[in-house]
């Protein structure tokens, strides 16, 4: 729901990252596909993870609807103190993800330095004016949904960037379940597909993999600092300006809103730093168990 935090860091974070691509992947295999297509329910719901899947799908829809137009009016409203939280949040979660990464060796270093360059020249590309007809929107939805799950790319952001972030969540808002049937249709093509690409990466190189994972996370920072001065905007369909170029600049001096801001992204440290001990307290107990 924000441009510039990736679904995927989130996963990282809570540590379901790999048991969702493995879960979408199977969604492909020939033991799904086989009782799908002769309609064998019974069988069809004890290979597919759909407590896992519908679980984590019912979590994204309440969020999504529950919470779009309080963000639209927080990032409205206070730009930097918003930002400023999601900026240690996701800082916090690269470090953590980092850590994941069993030997740091010349090639993991430059795997991890590659995705940091590539996932800031990214975020710093301008947003383009583009069509609304049926198949972009699929289209947008497909490749969104793929950077969704790329810790460190938003699919927000690359819906802003393809000039269809303010067409989604206006249809989210307006219940518009045409738009949205659309671009959903896409997404799930786009999620079904990516995963298996991700999930193989995983399993041939699981280190470079999560050092290319982790430099996309840092790079990604360039959109999510909290200052910023407007080079362009274009105004929209409602009339109102919308920022398309900026540049990140600092605080002009010490305020309440520059301590406010300080504060927020030490409380988003300080979530990541506790939702990790969770996760890890969490898999010791399943270990123990196990």
């Amino acid at each position: 729901m924000v441009p510039g935090v990736s679904g995927g860091t989130m996963a990282f974070i809570l540590g379901i990252y790999e048991e969702l691509l493995n879960s979408i992947r199977i969604l492909l295999t020939p033991a799904v596909l086989r009782p799908l297509f002769r309609f064998r329910i019974k069988e069809l719901i004890e290979v597919v993870p759909w407590r896992f899947l519908g679980s984590l799908g019912a979590g994204i829809l309440l969020a999504v609807f529950s919470l779009s137009r309080l963000l639209e009016h927080l990032l409205a409203t206070w730009p930097a103190l918003v930002w400023s939280f999601f900026f240690g949040l996701v800082l916090t979660s690269a470090w953590v993800v980092a850590s994941r990464v069993h030997r740091w060796i010349l090639r993991t270093v430059a795997g991890a330095i590659g995705g940091a360059v590539g996932a800031w020249l990214l975020v710093g590309l301008v947003p383009a004016a583009t069509p609304d007809a049926p198949w972009f929107l699929f289209a947008s939805g497909f490749v969104a949904i793929c950077a969704m799950i790329l810790p460190g790319i938003s699919g927000s952001f690359i819906l802003v960037l393809l000039g269809k972030y303010e067409t989604v969540l206006a249809a989210v808002g307006n219940r518009d379940l045409a738009t949205l049937g659309i671009v959903g249709a896409g997404a799930a093509v786009g999620l079904v597909s990516f995963a298996q690409v991700l999930s193989w990466l995983f399993r041939k190189d699981h280190d470079l993999t999560v050092a290319i994972l982790t430099g996309f996370m840092f790079g990604s920072l360039r959109k999510i600092w909290p200052w910023k001065e407007t080079i362009r905007t274009v105004v929209d369909r409602h009339g109102q300006a919308v920022p398309v170029e900026q540049i990140n600049t600092l605080p002009d001096a010490w305020s309440a809103e520059v301590l406010g801001a300080l504060a927020l992204a030490v409380a988003g440290v300080a979530l990541v730093l506790a939702i990790e001990r969770l996760a890890v307290q969490a898999e010791r107990q399943t270990t123990a168990s196990g």
